[in-house]
């Protein structure tokens, strides 16, 4: 990563980690030794060219006595290792009280296995470097801490029947994300519905959507098309993708037809 392109988050607490690190009289190859890690991956977070996975901050919190400084700003470092057209969104996702999204050829990244997020990363075109790709991968499966914090969220997946067939990673990985899918719609605070192909036109024919409210009731509704993500706050359109989305809830199977029609694709694999 050249030095322009390191996010400010990511320089901020590698600063601050040389800090207490030198405080504390240790050698970046002292530290790296005593937490498991190359002196190459410590003297990288450093310089604010690799961010600190969450196992890297708990170690060297205790290590140095840093007393939660590091810790603190753990998902914000985590944060731009996601696209930068998405972390306007990711922030207010995290803030959601209310998240419903309607995805038409991919399962939701809330909902994917790693396997089948991997297999995605690894379809990019261009090709993504390894190192990003396992940053991207990791603040996914991050993200979907979500799904079971407290306060709870209230969460509505429509996804496309398109999205189920295609063979992502292959029969193997396809058929356990169908199971893993299955799995996530028990969830309390998960409704789950398929959008069957063969129902024809319907309201989200034009694309996917995501509506979100936040705990302060704030309403905004994003979409994105080929890496270009579209933030909309306007209460008049977001208002209009509301109307759409509350109709294609009522034009998707149910929440146990739809599980059986998941586990009827799982079957033919």
């Amino acid at each position: 990563m050249q030095p322009d392109d390191r996010p400010a988050i990511w320089v901020g607490y590698g600063k601050l980690l040389k800090l207490f690190r030198e405080r504390a009289g240790l050698t970046q190859q002292a530290l790296a030794d005593a937490v498991g890690y190359s002196v190459e991956h410590v003297a990288s977070i450093e310089q604010g060219r690799r961010p600190a996975k969450e196992s890297f901050t708990e170690a060297v919190e205790e290590l140095l006595g840093a007393e939660g400084a590091l810790a603190v700003l753990q998902n914000e470092v985590d944060l731009a290792k996601l696209p930068q057209f998405f972390q306007d969104v990711a922030m207010i996702e995290a803030d959601a009280a209310t998240r419903y999204s309607y995805d038409t050829q991919l399962v939701p990244g809330l909902l994917q296995t790693e396997e089948y997020a991997r297999a995605l990363f690894e379809a990019r075109c261009p090709p993504l470097p390894d190192e990003q790709a396992e940053q991207l991968l990791e603040a996914r499966m991050r993200r979907q801490a979500l799904l079971g914090r407290v306060p709870t969220t209230e969460f509505s997946f429509v996804v496309c029947e398109a999205a189920l067939r295609c063979p992502v990673g292959g029969p193997v990985i396809m058929r356990a994300q169908l199971h893993h899918l299955v799995r996530c719609s028990e969830l309390r605070n998960v409704e789950l519905q398929v959008m069957p192909l063969g129902y024809g036109p319907h309201a989200g024919i034009h694309g996917p959507m995501l509506l979100v409210e936040t705990v302060e009731h704030r309403h905004v509704a994003y979409f994105e098309s080929n890496g270009e993500g579209h933030l909309i706050a306007d209460p008049r359109k977001v208002s209009l993708f509301a109307m759409r989305y509350g109709k294609l809830r009522s034009q998707a199977l149910g929440g146990e037809a739809s599980v059986r029609l998941i586990e009827r694709i799982a079957g033919e694999l």
